[in-house]
């Protein structure tokens, strides 16, 4: 059930700083999922007390690349985030022992 509603960590600057900072994680989650779901999934996949969930519907955005037969016009899909917060002193490690 976790791994259809928990899709990708997203790895940006913006999200490293605050998993560094704040103990906030940021995930791509399934646009139907509700706030107790994704809470749940996060309990389940990684064994860690979760104290909040927020969540943000992401618009999609054009893009037109340049190439040589001319322009290239298409979309990036709109999809959800989850920024969960997670209990003082737990943390969440993705890269295990690289």
């Amino acid at each position: 059930m976790a791994k259809k509603i928990l899709i990708k960590p997203m790895m940006t600057e913006k999200s490293e700083h605050l998993s560094e900072n704040m103990g906030k994680y940021t995930f791509v989650v399934d646009k139907k999922a509700n706030k107790i779901e994704i809470k749940k999934a996060i309990e389940d996949m990684y064994q860690v007390s979760v104290e909040a969930v927020n969540t943000a519907i992401m618009p999609s955005k054009s893009k037109v690349r340049n190439t040589k037969s001319g322009l290239i016009r298409g979309r990036v899909a709109a999809y959800k985030k989850a920024v969960i917060t997670l209990s003082e002193g737990e943390e969440i490690d993705f890269f295990g022992d690289i």
